[in-house]
């Protein structure tokens, strides 16, 4: 059986989960008939290894309870109608055979598009299924917590399930994370790889080229809290996250060519490493000879790469950094190799299980955090003030999670401090803002390591 079909649970129709019922019933009232089947994709946190699954280096997620869940008809029309429980969230309906992303403003049924037309793409689908679907998520929008890419796998496993293909989880891992690219962010792979392969009770070492995911068991000693800064931050709507992979990417040019590779083919940070054969900290002491701490402007790579602006634009921008001036490519390298040598020593530190693994998990974490904030320079002033004040109230570890400039942050909380944490972290800063007060309920919240995406038919 392909690895996912072991991942359909069975209804029981006479008692079902609450929350599907009410999503019968509103899918009932609203095309009026019954859905098929149901799907549901997590959201996940990021405990460590930021802004490098686009680099090539494993990254240590776990999927976590807030999710997307679609209820699912398929329709003999070749339409699809998209309607969300949420009701700021408007309703969509668009032929399967013309399936059109608008990049310019990532609204919700884009991404559901997204992992619907990969799906179309990879079966040369030329007869697919019309489909009536509901969804309904309860994982925070714009809050690092990977809402756009649980949507697009969620989108995804529906159009599979719908037209009656068969996909292993990896399959569909890979489908996705391509796909999402058609909104115009050029993500790495990590969300969309643990909304698949995650399993309950454990983290897990997502590893790229080939993608691997291998199990890592977390302290029992502590739990991992998430916090929402409440400053909401999109990567597709906004340029930022693009700009880091394409400093990444010219990061890997120049140290290619310095060191006499054939610069034109590499394309991430771990290309290089593989190429050379070297550690990761030698590669930090290489980016220390070849990279200069000031910013690079386009004038500059061009010079260093023996190229014309025009070509730099057409052969390694992206269309959304088309007109920047200025990059830096030595902070992002030195990030980018520091935060993969620490992802590897999280995991080791996991495997020993040493009497002061909480400490030193705690340490990388902070470590990583301040690299996040001054190497890569992701955070903002909010993120800034919720890590001083989980790290004040307790936290071993705290750092942001998910792209930054907003969203969450993630603290390692020994169990013992676990309410005591809450309690003064939610009165220290959701209860002095009147914004943040409202949005409290959603937005502290002590997670463990959850179960990967589901398909649910009725018995």
């Amino acid at each position: 059986l392909p690895a996912f079909l072991a991942n359909i649970v069975l209804l029981n129709v006479s008692n079902p989960p609450f929350r599907l019922q009410k999503l019968k019933e509103m899918f009932i009232s609203k095309f009026g008939s019954a859905p098929k089947f149901y799907v549901r994709a997590p959201g996940r946190v990021n405990l460590i290894g930021e802004h490098i699954d686009y680099c090539g280096y494993a990254v240590l997620p776990m999927a976590i309870e807030q999710d997307i869940l679609i209820a699912v008809e398929p329709v003999k029309t070749k339409v699809v109608q998209l309607a969300n429980t949420n009701s700021l969230y408007l309703d969509f309906s668009t032929s399967v055979n013309n399936i059109q992303i608008n990049k310019t403003k990532p609204q919700w049924h884009n991404y559901f598009l997204c992992g619907l037309k990969g799906i179309q793409e990879h079966f040369g689908l030329n007869n697919p299924t019309g489909m009536n679907c509901l969804l309904d998520g309860t994982i925070p929008p714009s809050s690092g917590l990977s809402s756009s890419s649980a949507l697009v796998c969620c989108a995804g496993l529906v159009t599979l399930r719908a037209n009656g293909k068969t996909l292993s989880k990896m399959e569909l891992a890979e489908i996705c994370t391509k796909s999402e690219r058609y909104i115009g962010t050029e993500g790495g792979g990590m969300d969309q790889s643990i909304s698949f392969l995650a399993e309950e009770g454990t983290a897990k070492l997502i590893e790229f080229s080939p993608l691997r995911a291998t199990d890592v068991r977390l302290p029992s000693g502590a739990a991992f809290v998430i916090a929402n800064s409440c400053v909401e931050m999109n990567k597709a709507a906004t340029s930022h996250y693009n700009i880091r992979v394409m400093e990444c990417r010219l990061a890997t040019k120049l140290l290619s060519k310095s060191k006499g590779l054939d610069w034109k083919t590499m394309l991430r940070l771990h290309d290089v490493q593989t190429k050379l054969g070297v550690s990761l900290e030698e590669m930090l002491t290489i980016v220390e000879e070849v990279l200069h701490p000031e910013p690079y402007s386009t004038e500059e790579i061009c010079k260093c790469l023996g190229i014309s602006l025009e070509e730099l634009r057409a052969q390694i921008l992206s269309q959304n950094t088309q007109d920047v001036s200025t990059f830096k490519l030595y902070q992002r390298a030195k990030h980018v190799y520091s935060e993969a040598a620490r992802v590897l020593e999280f995991k080791k530190i996991c495997n020993k299980a040493p009497a002061n693994a909480i400490q030193l998990l705690g340490e990388l974490m902070n470590q990583s955090y301040i690299s996040c904030r001054e190497m890569y320079e992701c955070s903002c002033p909010e993120l800034d003030r919720l890590v001083d004040i989980c790290l004040q109230f307790g936290a071993i570890g705290s750092r942001l999670t998910g792209a930054g400039w907003g969203g969450c942050t993630v603290s390692m909380v020994p169990t013992d401090k676990l309410n005591t944490f809450i309690k003064n972290v939610r009165k220290a800063y959701y209860q002095t803002d009147v914004q943040r007060l409202a949005l409290e309920n959603n937005s502290l919240f002590a997670t463990k390591p959850g179960r990967g995406a589901l398909v649910f038919v009725e018995a």
